[in-house]
């Protein structure tokens, strides 16, 4: 055992940078492996938690004032119902921001589907304008309890009495009204009513709106929502960004099994006689393997367990929502296992890939055989040997010779170290189409900047020429977005008209082409998954008693409501209603225009008789991405280095047997050492044209992937810049250069009867 350690701090001694790179590569692989944890535990757990502690509903109905929810009690596979609450939609002004919010009526707080307090009361008869206010709602107004809400346009004021968690779907401004829970009282003038079904088995969540809907009538139903959507918005970006983390920490993982591999390969054909040595002095061949094991799953336990610590201990301050996420995975059920596990499962794995390397050093013979004069395939190709008779520069030549000695050699090779540079290229991806999402909006379904509503005070013609009335406004599309209910009854879409036939909405067109002409329409790839049909067929759905058929000759890009959006325009509603009239406007702004300071100066103008907000960008709840690919590149960037550092030592190594002869021929010193760092650059070229090659093409389907799993669809991904990708590979060829420039002179400024001897 004390020779075992002595070999292994001698090994450590001559090896300390490499030793370092294992321990902090393996230690930012764990970290990313772990944080995936907690993002996909934080997406998934916080919200079943108020699902199940409030006995959620399944199935949201949102249905006219006459009609019968009574008939949904007996409704077989139903267990219990919430409601039905009167609602009344209004909007309501806080501290400078403004909400669009659907008031509840409810004279007690429900035993189904019950909102949690955060913190506050539930309201009471003897306060008839307070209001409970689901908690996104309360952070977008910056409300607490004790708060006034304002109604703009009206003498009316609301008081914020408590604050509450849903397990509905949330609040999304310009898009989905937040929900206030209030005494019967507050709610003065009910547009409608809502009723929530908890089923008994909530497989049968489609069947169940089905029969709902027939009872009900379709013509008094006017939106559903489930459980599912509500989940899937509430995991939405985290889950995302715990799929990145995760499908980089295992590619991360994977090259730096790699990387161990190859350098403990190299390092046994560089300490071959030591090997002997050792053998011949009584070392079994398990206990040289266990002298590789052993160190070096020592390294990756170091780095494993510094990276559990610091995530224990400092994980939670993390800032933004990768922050949040650790704190509340730290206080679910499973946290301890995972944190063990994940270090484990890393651990055993850079062990295994290294026993599989250092069971070659068990197979040195104790007795050193000698070397063949030349290794297979160490002639010249005709190739070469044409390059030296025009002249070219003989290190150059021998350079790229000694880079590719034999197939399977060199392109193992460059294959490992393709692997790290191909995942920087594809994170690199990752971060210009977050980029692109902001620098180029209308290229992702985001063609105008700011979405206006008006509250029924200015008619169509008033609002539309208050809001041409800005300097900042480049155009002003008219539009009406209505739910309606799929074929079968089992869900409903958006309907949106945009634009007019003579001023058409520029929508993002990804596969077919935009409408043009009646009756037709484009649709997002959410909405073409849920119906199961594709562009060029004729879809038929039911707004109210009327069906609207329409012929999708499009898919759009469309990042609102999971891609379940069909679009067409104003004039094609009008047809089957010709009393239709805009209820939104979306703005295109000029060039150089905030949207946020825009918005604010439209309803300042229209002293609060318009809601206008910017259009809500996917790309904002992803910027903790950023952050990650950052520290996903620094991380397979150390591994690239080990790699590298890996690469170096061995055509340094193998390169000692040409010494001799090198210098026999007359090459000086200078150019021996050129042919190092030329066969160097070219093996680091050649990696890097592979992974640029093949990361590209890779990056834009997994992103493309990705975005139509989420309904938003294929089209948005984009390269980096062909500058940028020039600069990655320059700069890579360049430091493995200028890293093989000093381990190279040194070789040949060795005595040549220590080089005889290596060569032995």
């Amino acid at each position: 055992m004390r020779a075992t350690l002595r070999w292994a701090h001698s090994d450590l001694r001559t090896h300390r940078g490499e030793a370092l790179f294992i321990v902090l590569a393996t230690a930012g692989i764990v970290a990313s492996l772990l944080l995936a944890t907690a993002l996909f535990g934080y997406a998934t757990n916080p919200w079943q938690r108020v699902f199940t502690q409030a006995r959620g509903a399944h199935v949201w109905l949102h249905t006219s004032a006459s009609a019968d929810t009574g008939r949904l009690t007996g409704l077989a596979g139903v267990d219990s119902v919430a409601g039905p609450y009167p609602t009344e939609s209004v909007t309501v002004a806080s501290r400078g921001a403004r909400a669009a919010v659907e008031l509840r009526a409810t004279d007690r707080q429900p035993s189904v589907a019950r909102p949690l307090l955060v913190s506050g009361r539930w309201p009471d008869a003897a306060d008839p304008d307070a209001v409970v206010l689901e908690r996104r709602l309360a952070q977008a107004l910056l409300a607490e309890p004790g708060d006034t809400l304002n109604l703009p346009g009206t003498a009316r004021a609301l008081t914020v009495v408590g604050v509450a968690d849903s397990a509905e779907p949330r609040y999304r401004p310009g898009e989905r009204p937040g929900l206030a829970w209030a005494s019967p009282a507050a709610v003065r003038a009910p547009g409608g009513q809502v009723i929530g079904l908890r089923l008994t088995d909530p497989r049968d969540t489609d069947y169940a709106v089905q029969r709902a809907v027939t009872v009900l009538g379709a013509g008094t139903v006017g939106e559903v929502s489930t459980w599912r959507q509500a989940r899937a918005e509430a995991q939405g970006d985290n889950r995302l960004l715990g799929q990145v983390l995760g499908l980089f920490g295992l590619g991360a993982l994977l090259a730096a099994g790699l990387a161990v591999h190859a350098a403990i390969g190299t390092r046994i054909r560089g300490h071959l006689r030591d090997i002997s040595v050792l053998k011949a002095i009584g070392f079994t061949p398990g206990q040289v393997v266990r002298i590789f094991l052993l160190q070096h799953v020592a390294y990756a336990l170091l780095g494993a367990l510094a990276a559990a610590a610091l995530l224990r201990g400092l994980g939670a301050r993390l800032p933004g929502r990768l922050g949040e996420a650790v704190g509340v995975w730290q206080g679910l059920p499973g946290h301890t296992a995972a944190l063990v596990a994940v270090p484990v499962a890393a651990v055993l794995f850079i062990g295994a890939v290294t026993g599989l390397a250092a069971w070659r050093a068990g197979r040195v013979p104790s007795v050193p055989v000698p070397r063949p004069a030349a290794p297979a395939g160490g002639r010249l190709s005709g190739a070469a040997r044409r390059a030296l008779g025009l002249g070219l520069p003989p290190a150059l030549v021998l350079g790229w010779h000694k880079a590719f000695p034999r197939r399977s050699r060199g392109a193992v090779a460059i294959g490992r170290l393709a692997l790290p540079l191909l995942l920087i290229v594809v994170a690199m991806s990752a971060w210009t189409t977050l980029d692109r999402f902001h620098s180029s909006p209308e290229r992702v379904g985001m063609p105008a900047a700011l979405t206006a509503r008006a509250d029924g005070t200015l008619d169509a013609r008033e609002t539309r020429a208050l809001l041409e009335g800005s300097p900042q406004v480049a155009t002003v599309y008219p539009g009406v977005e209505v739910a309606a209910l799929v074929p079968g009854q089992t869900a409903t879409i958006a309907l949106r008209g945009l634009g007019t036939t003579d001023e058409p909405y520029p929508h993002t067109v990804a596969e077919g082409r935009a409408p043009s002409g009646p009756d037709e329409a484009v649709a997002g790839r959410g909405l073409l998954d849920l119906l199961d049909v594709r562009v060029g067929d004729w879809v038929r759905m039911t707004v109210g008693d009327q069906p609207q058929i329409l012929h999708i000759v499009g898919r759009s890009i469309e990042p609102e409501n999971a891609g379940r959006v069909i679009s067409t325009s104003l004039d094609t509603l009008r047809e089957n209603d010709p009393g239709l009239g805009p209820t939104l406007y979306q703005l295109r702004l000029r060039p150089g225009a905030a949207p946020d300071t825009v918005a604010a100066e439209l309803t300042e103008a229209a002293r609060g008789h318009l809601d206008v907000h910017p259009v809500a960008n996917p790309a904002d709840g992803l910027s903790p991405l950023r952050a990650v690919a950052a520290g996903l590149i620094a991380v397979l960037a150390l591994i690239g280095l080990i790699e590298l550092l890996t690469a170096i030592g061995g055509t340094v190594r193998e390169g000692e047997r040409d010494l001799p002869a090198l210098k026999a021929i007359g090459l000086s010193p200078r150019q021996i050492t050129a042919v190092t760092v030329t066969a160097t650059g070219c093996t680091t070229l050649a990696a890097t044209l592979l992974a640029t090659a093949l990361g590209l093409p890779l990056a834009h389907w997994l992103i493309d992937a990705q975005g139509t799993s989420s309904g938003i669809g294929a089209g948005i991904a984009r390269s980096p810049s062909w500058p940028v990708v020039l600069l990655l590979g320059t700069a890579t060829v360049l430091g493995a250069v200028a890293l093989s420039a000093l381990p190279a002179h040194r070789a040949t400024r060795r005595r040549l009867a220590d080089t005889l001897s290596a060569i032995a």
